[in-house]
């Protein structure tokens, strides 16, 4: 028997690729893509060298594992990589990475067929 809650996770799955994307640009050295991702944010609590609580906020894109092919290969992302984000007359170039030592991504569903990649913006072109 096929397994609904996977079946489930597919068709949700399909239509925030449908209807809740835009094209994005992601970049590794010479290697790009262009991807559908839908756009997100996840906000980090880090303790200070104070014992402060400081909060950071990344820019998220939400996209198919599969689609995240580099050199001819599905890769998965790596800190460095970049991401660019059309928006109206600029792009806008994100980093990715997590601050204090988190991962620069995590799998968005249990059956590891989304990722959520964490970045940073790190400039603004054509402005």
């Amino acid at each position: 028997m096929a397994d609904l809650l996977e079946q489930g996770a597919a068709f949700l799955d399909d239509r925030r690729h449908a209807h809740l994307t835009r094209t994005v640009t992601y970049e590794r050295g010479v290697d790009s893509v262009d991807l559908a991702a839908t756009v997100g944010r996840t906000v980090f609590e880090q303790a200070d060298e104070s014992g402060f609580i400081r909060k950071v906020e990344s820019r998220d894109f939400l996209v198919r594992r599969a689609d995240l092919v580099l050199g001819g290969n599905e890769t998965l992302p790596k800190p460095g990589d970049r991401v660019r984000e059309p928006d109206g007359s600029t792009v806008q170039v994100y980093e990715v990475m997590a601050p204090g030592g988190e991962p620069p991504f995590r799998y968005s569903d249990p059956y590891r067929k989304v990722l959520r990649i964490h970045a940073k913006l790190v400039a603004t072109e054509g402005a």
